[in-house]
């Protein structure tokens, strides 16, 4: 079964978030071509392990992580602290400091 173009994209994406960096829900869906920061959810919640995706690295928009407690929330803290990343004392990152900034000056459309 094949991804629609948009599902691929963010698969891509998720992909490339580079170690030690995060993204936001909004951003993906962004970059994606998109406003359905939802979606992206929805992505990664199928996709995950099928594809092995750095899902741990997306967070909300606030910079926080948008699970909750015992539902996945210490897991992903913990990964997310053995790439560097730094919380604050309220649990939020910093994007300013550790959001993912592609170079998307070379970036392609996806070919499906």
């Amino acid at each position: 079964m094949s991804m629609l173009p948009f599902t691929h994209s963010v698969v891509e994406l998720i992909r490339s978030i580079l170690r030690g960096t995060v993204s936001t829900y909004g951003s993906i869906a962004a970059m994606a071509g998109s406003s359905a920061a939802r979606q992206v959810v929805r992505i990664l919640h199928i996709y995950s392990k099928k594809e092995s995706l750095p899902w741990h690295r997306v967070i909300n928009k606030k910079g926080e992580i948008s699970l909750s407690a015992f539902q996945g929330y210490e897991e992903q803290k913990a990964l997310l602290e053995s790439e560097g990343i730094i919380f604050d004392h309220n649990d939020k990152i910093d994007l300013q400091r550790f959001q993912w900034k592609p170079d998307i000056t070379n970036c392609k459309p996806p070919t499906l």
